[in-house]
């Protein structure tokens, strides 16, 4: 139980970094979220906005943090 405790606070503190910097910029930076994968489509009454490269990134970032981490706890 000791190893998810330590895990857990880790999450929280990661989020809670995340969080600070995401109000400290008003804009995300490095252009992400305007990524050339990303879907927008802009019509008279309509828009439709989807981050599939942003999304995919984060994803990609987010798993080799957790990859290091458990490498590192081991």
């Amino acid at each position: 139980m000791e190893g998810i405790g330590k895990f857990l606070i880790i999450i929280g503190f990661t989020i809670l970094i995340i969080g600070i910097l995401l109000t400290l910029f008003e804009k995300l930076p490095l252009g992400l979220g305007k990524l050339p994968g990303d879907i927008y489509i802009k019509r008279d009454n309509f828009v439709f906005y989807f981050p599939l490269a942003t999304s995919i990134l984060i994803s990609i970032v987010l798993s080799l943090v957790l990859m290091l981490i458990s490498r590192m706890s081991k």
